[in-house]
């Protein structure tokens, strides 16, 4: 017979247990909770697992995979919290915080560069109270998304999402060399609303002047210079200023007035913070220099405080230029060289794949991806992009000249990259190592594949010029002048007989630079960038010409070959 104060005893303890039971888990998520509110993201995460799993009593379940997923994500685990957050969705898509889990999910997303997904989720949420912490998260995911072609698929699929707009316009204003990409920009600017001087540069009015004031500020060193013939450390720059000098002379002959000033910065940068203090340079109408990189902050941040243009002579970095709406590259950019160098390989070559070999610098790297990204874009197939070292300079051989078959004469007549199979070779280097390594491959295998490399080979004496006349090699060659010029014939004899000896390309581009920028400033004044931007083609006198059309670095490149010894002008785009 069962104990009758036993059951009551069972029956008074039955609600007892439960009640502890639910006890139990308010207990255990509020540890959680605080734990995760003191940042103890790891302990959170143990202390709210047992609290994810479905029961009748545990009111916290929604909650705990919530907490969980967060805390996950705060350590950076962003895998497990994507995976908590989207089996919430699955499990409890009736939730009423549901909004809340969508925004973080959609923040992990755009976290992983997933944008697509991320807007996709973000653009789910019914909340309106939400929508200013929304766009400010898709805002700061897209700051850093800078590929054109990848924001407009993203406003194609999401063509009301005006913070995806915005991220567009921001891409477009950093390239305008394109004319379909400048329209877009326009319709995107009056569409949104946006202040259009923000990404169009205004300047001020230009100025004509009887006189225009040039001023040089490069690393003439004239304190160290010895008064002997001889080659000097600076020679580069002396052949510049000296190209520049003359042509100087010959503009005043046609009536255009230059005041060229020449300022030692002697690669000192306090000295050209002293300089840069001075009111006679602050009265210049442009700016010339510098020479070392760094020396450019002091110099840029004189020519937009004062707003006096500057034109940088030598680099292709367009970083010299940054932001600076006064300042100018008088060398095509790394970008747009390889832009265009993808562009003439396309358009050049029969076999539609090529090969890229580039060397350790910054330049090389940038140089080369640019190249390979609209050299794909007009249909080439890379077939490799090889980063050359010291180390691994075999590697050129080895993809280019590894024979398979030899003749009788034990001569290679096949190759693991089969003769005759390949279009294109691009060397974004000037490293002599490199280019030479790559043209001896191509000798050895003696196919028509196009080698594309620098005119900067041209001024080393790696090679002959004979050589370059015998194999298949074409020269991005904004600063070449061919030799059936007239202006370069009349120059030549102009600068030996002002000097007794023949001029060095640095004395030509001296010569080229200060005759556009003279005329320049006599046809358009001291702000002659907005006529210039409208320009498409503005003629050369020792080279092709210059094309400045809504940009700030040369966008005019012509391509050469060798043939008998002279220079042949192949395309120019």
């Amino acid at each position: 017979m069962i104990n009758k104060k036993l059951i009551l005893c069972l029956l008074f303890f039955i609600p007892a247990l439960a009640f502890a039971q639910v006890t139990d888990y308010n207990r255990q998520y509020f540890n959680a909770k605080q734990l995760f509110r003191e940042g103890k993201y790891n302990l959170a995460m143990e202390a709210f697992k047992p609290l994810i799993p479905y029961a009748s009593n545990n009111q916290f379940s929604e909650y705990a995979a919530f907490y969980y997923a967060l805390a996950a994500h705060n350590q950076g685990y962003n895998a497990v919290a994507k995976d908590m957050f989207n089996q919430l969705k699955t499990l409890h898509p009736d939730w009423d915080k549901m909004d809340e889990v969508n925004f973080w999910l959609g923040k992990v997303y755009l976290d992983n560069k997933d944008y697509f997904q991320g807007i996709k989720i973000l653009a789910s949420i019914k909340d309106k109270k939400m929508e200013k912490e929304i766009e400010a998260l898709k805002t700061k995911a897209l700051a850093p998304v800078t590929d054109v072609e990848t924001l407009k698929m993203m406003r194609e699929e999401y063509p009301k999402d005006e913070v995806v707009g915005k991220a567009l316009v921001n891409a477009l204003a950093k390239d305008m060399a394109d004319k379909d990409s400048r329209a877009l920009l326009e319709t995107l600017i009056s569409q949104y609303n946006l202040k259009r001087s923000d990404y169009f540069p205004e300047t001020p009015k230009t100025i004509h002047k009887d006189t225009y004031t040039v001023s040089v500020l490069l690393p003439f060193m004239v304190s160290t210079l010895e008064p002997t013939p001889g080659r000097k450390r600076n020679q580069i720059v002396l052949d510049f200023y000296e190209g520049m000098k003359l042509a100087a002379d010959t503009l005043a002959k046609q009536n255009v007035k230059i005041s060229l000033r020449a300022y030692d910065t002697d690669r000192n940068t306090e000295k050209i913070k002293t300089l840069l203090k001075t009111d006679e340079l602050k009265s210049s109408d442009l700016l010339v220099g510098p020479f070392f990189p760094e020396e450019n902050k002091a110099i840029q941040d004189f020519s937009l405080e004062n707003k006096i243009n500057v034109f940088n002579p030598f680099s292709n970095n367009s970083d010299v230029i940054g932001t600076n709406p006064y300042a100018f590259l008088y060398q095509p950019s790394v970008e747009t060289m390889g832009r265009k160098s993808g562009e003439f390989m396309a358009a050049s070559v029969r076999k539609k794949n090529c090969i890229v070999f580039y060397g350790t610098s910054r330049r090389d790297s940038l140089l080369a991806a640019t190249f390979v990204d609209k050299a794909r874009e007009r249909g080439l197939k890379v077939l490799g992009s090889h980063r050359i070292t010291k180390d691994n300079l075999g590697k050129v051989v080895g993809t280019l000249a590894t024979a398979t078959e030899y003749d009788e004469y034990k001569y290679a007549k096949q190759f693991t990259l089969r003769k005759d199979s390949l279009g294109g070779i691009f060397v974004a280097s000037d490293d002599a190592l490199i280019y030479t390594k790559v043209l001896g491959a191509v000798d050895t295998r003696g196919d028509s594949a196009l080698v594309l490399g620098s005119e900067d080979w041209l001024e080393q004496t790696a090679l002959e010029l004979d050589k370059y006349s015998s194999l298949p090699v074409a020269f991005i060659a904004p600063n070449v002048s061919l030799t059936n010029n007239p202006y370069l014939i009349a120059f030549n004899r102009k600068f030996i007989r002002t000097h007794g000896r023949t001029p060095s390309l640095y004395a030509r581009m001296g010569y080229e630079f200060m005759l556009f920028a003279g005329n320049q400033l006599h046809k358009n004044g001291a702000y002659f960038q907005e006529s210039m931007n409208k320009e498409k083609y503005i003629p050369g006198y020792l080279t092709q010409g210059f094309n400045y059309e809504f940009s700030r670095d040369n966008q005019l490149i012509p391509f050469i070959r060798f043939r008998h010894g002279k220079a042949v002008l192949l395309d120019k785009r």
